[in-house]
């Protein structure tokens, strides 16, 4: 497996920009189409984010939105339903509302057979999408996240689950020490009855979705499934417990869990096409204005290009 310095020498190597461009895509594709080869002749699709290589750019430009639907739709058009549809991801999460959507556009699709790869990050909304999969395939260096809801709270992001225990704090250290209120005081207005119920909202919302779809595919015909399926998806919206939305799920705690996870490294030849399919991809995020792209083994894709102007060094 050539590195990922060997490959951008490789690509530096062409002469031309069209030229760059026609070995980079020509690389990228027919790494995907090694991986659904080596899959048994499945239909492949890689979904990826440039937020490793552009965290400046504005967020929206970097989570899953509801735009993808439109990538999604475009990238996978004449595919052979038939044959099972193997999702390379590769994100940081983004809006729960959008996840919704487009898992229920691949099921529509393939009800019966998707499986998820994660090369290295499937995070938060990336992580929801790969528990609606039938299995998962992941390496030694491959992480999930825990899928507790981020709110806009003061300008800046905040978990659902942070949001409630704040509350629980306040009322705990106020109850026992009523001099601890003046410290409060200034916290609680924040903590408002429809900011709380909101976020209790969201939290009950994600994890009954992510459990409906453990029950109904990975778990699929199991006497169990609806019990596997609710332990799951409390285990993975606990984010209190995580310490941090961000925290890493590996694959054997996932495992643990009952994650029905298959070991990229099983197989040589597949831990091989992925990973230069992710390094080829990444370079593709280094090299253009690209912040997020879905590309099919079949040259179908979509890509999202955004000027982000580089950080100021200080």
């Amino acid at each position: 497996m050539p590195s990922w310095n060997e490959l951008v020498s490789a690509l530096e190597a062409q002469k031309s920009d069209s030229e760059k461009n026609k070995w980079l895509f020509g690389k990228l594709i027919g790494s995907l189409q090694q991986v659904g080869k080596l899959r048994g002749g499945r239909n492949v699709l890689f979904y990826a984010s440039a937020f490793l290589q552009k965290p400046q750019a504005h967020p929206m430009f970097l989570q899953i939105t509801q735009e993808e639907i439109n990538g999604f739709m475009s990238s996978m058009h004449g595919m052979d339903w038939s044959k099972g549809l193997t999702l390379i991801m590769h994100t940081p999460g983004g809006i729960t509302n959008s996840t919704e959507t487009i898992v229920a556009y691949l099921r529509s699709k393939f009800p019966n057979d998707i499986e998820v790869i994660v090369p290295t990050y499937a995070m938060s909304a990336g992580t929801m999408i790969s528990l609606c999969a039938d299995r998962i395939i992941m390496g030694r260096q491959s992480q999930l996240g825990p899928i507790d809801p981020q709110m806009p709270v003061g300008g800046r992001t905040v978990s659902a689950v942070a949001i409630l225990d704040q509350f629980e704090r306040a009322k705990k250290e106020i109850s026992a020490n009523r001099n601890m209120a003046h410290l409060w005081a200034p916290i609680l207005p924040s903590l408002g009855p429809a900011l709380l119920q909101e976020a209790q909202n969201a939290i009950d919302y994600s994890e009954k979705v992510v459990a409906g779809w453990l029950m109904r595919y990975m778990f699929n015909g199991q006497a169990d499934a609806e019990a596997k399926g609710n332990t799951v998806a409390s285990y993975f919206s606990r984010g209190s417990d995580k310490k941090s939305h961000g925290r890493r799920i590996d694959r054997e705690e996932a495992r643990e869990q009952g994650v029905v996870i298959e070991d990229l490294e099983s197989s040589q030849d597949l831990q091989e096409a992925v990973l230069t399919a992710y390094h080829l991809m990444t370079i593709l995020f280094e090299k253009s204005p690209a912040v997020k792209a879905i590309i099919s083994e079949r040259s179908k894709m979509w890509i999202k290009n955004i000027a982000v102007q580089p950080p100021v060094a200080r």
